[in-house]
């Protein structure tokens, strides 16, 4: 799902604090020695009523953290437990960022500001509470990119370098530092669950499940579905759609996030807090994107599996409200939502019509064979065969024949040699530019680059009411 931003006045609305005194803490942000902008998004900025503000007034309430107006009147530091690669941690929760805001967007939904950077909180153990900059950039490339492939991502509203020099052992360093501002449809996670849960708060956790339904509104169960009018059952039926259907958006686009925990899986189906991402320079399922996922369990191939895991997560929270028959009832829908999602996805990205699901399945899985033979990336193949052109030999293009083209050729886009793409040379092209010259513009442009693939490929298919 892409989102069209539509300009809107500011409308602030400040629904989490009815939440906020067993939810979240109170923080400070952080006072940096400096504050340079670097990146304001200038797409979601109307959308939101923010973007007549000069860049002196961004600053000051992006870098500076003064309050928007009628908005939160100190920076919120979300609580929550999570699984991190499956083991149990009930030591986290907003270590180095902070829910500094509420709006309501043009269609009515409600947005966050969020915060990646800004200092240190309760829970920051022994971290920094502080981003590198390459960090912020990378964040900017993983969100762009998603955007235009379709998938339901947080945006990156702001970034902003704040002087500061910082120690990492995943980064030459010293190296830069920056704050950054994520705009999303809520930052509320499997995680923020399991800490209720751990803590037997019931009573909270009915009240959380009540907020998720009237915020981030989503359609009802099956009307065979067991328990449907119970709000948790409700609840779990919604995210599991949503998470079938983010979880084929990674594997249509060829992303692999790389942390798929509890506490970065976020109950609206947004995808968010980009670290370790990649996408497949070839199509490998066995794909890793972070150096320290030894065993695979986040490989590209993997992915589904994991988001399934996770929302079982949510359904064991859950059972402090309702009973488990319902709630593995509500599970059970994944695969089948998942497989329907993939091959929409994945024949969107084709640019060819659906004929019947069984045979779109059929089509997927060669193409699958196919880049694995060839050695290609996805992004390749979508490019080389958009529309059903240029059918290559073997199965794939024999099955390929068959389907109808359902896109348009007439984007100039599609006579040049390829699209842009996120693999990890062009990421370090970028950063190497910023790091070494303070060059901004191949960022810049390869950001304009990555919007004209998104209007290119139009409005990813999504299924009625999904949306929050």
């Amino acid at each position: 799902m892409r989102d069209e931003p539509q300009a809107s006045p500011y409308r602030a609305d400040p629904k989490i604090l009815d939440l906020a005194d067993w939810l979240a803490d109170p923080v400070e942000a952080a006072e940096f020695p400096q504050a340079l902008l670097r990146f304001r998004n200038d797409r979601w900025a109307p959308a939101v009523g923010l973007g007549g503000l000069s860049d002196a007034e961004w600053i000051g309430h992006f870098a500076r953290f003064r309050p928007l107006p009628d908005n939160l009147p100190r920076p919120l530091a979300l609580r929550y437990h999570g699984h991190q690669f499956q083991s149990y941690n009930p030591d986290i929760g907003d270590g180095r960022g902070f829910l500094f805001a509420q709006v309501r967007d043009g269609a009515g939904r409600l947005l966050d500001f969020g915060t990646k950077g800004s200092g240190q909180t309760p829970y920051s153990r022994f971290g920094d509470g502080r981003l590198t900059l390459k960090g912020a950039v990378r964040e900017i490339l993983a969100t762009e990119m998603l955007e235009a492939l379709g998938a339901n991502t947080s945006k990156t509203f702001s970034v902003i370098e704040t002087g500061e020099e910082l120690v990492r052992g995943d980064e030459p360093s010293p190296t830069r530092s920056a704050v950054m501002i994520r705009l999303s449809h809520g930052h509320i996670r499997i995680g923020t669950f399991q800490r209720l849960l751990a803590h037997e708060e019931k009573a909270q956790m009915e009240r959380l499940v009540a907020y998720c339904l009237e915020q981030f509104p989503g359609p009802p169960p099956p009307a065979d579905a067991p328990g449907r009018d119970e709000p948790a059952v409700i609840l779990l039926h919604q995210v599991v759609a949503r998470l079938a259907d983010l979880a084929a958006s990674y594997m249509a686009a060829g992303f692999v996030h790389g942390v798929l925990n509890t506490d970065n899986m976020n109950v609206t189906g947004e995808s968010f807090d980009y670290g370790p991402w990649r996408w497949l320079p070839t199509f490998d399922p066995a794909f890793t994107a972070a150096y320290f996922d030894h065993q695979g369990l986040y490989a590209y191939g993997r992915q589904p599996t994991a988001i399934h895991w996770n929302c079982g997560q949510l359904a064991v929270a859950l059972r402090l409200l309702a009973d488990a028959p319902p709630l593995i009832a509500a599970l059970e829908r994944f695969g089948p939502l998942f497989q329907a999602a993939l091959t929409r996805r994945f024949c969107w990205r084709l640019g060819v019509t659906p004929q019947a699901p069984e045979t779109d399945t059929v089509l997927l899985a060669a193409a699958e064979r196919h880049m694995a033979g060839a050695g290609l990336a996805p992004d390749a193949l979508f490019f080389a065969h958009r529309g059903g052109r240029d059918a290559p030999d073997g199965e794939f293009g024999e099955l390929l024949r068959d389907y109808a083209p359902a896109a348009a050729l007439d984007d100039a886009l599609w006579g040049e040699s390829g699209p842009p793409t996120n693999h990890i040379d062009e990421v370090e092209r970028i950063w190497a530019a910023i790091a070494t010259a303070d060059d901004w513009a191949p960022l810049h442009q390869h950001v304009r680059a990555i919007r004209r693939l998104g209007n290119a490929l139009g409005p990813a298919p999504e299924p009625s009411g999904l949306a929050c």
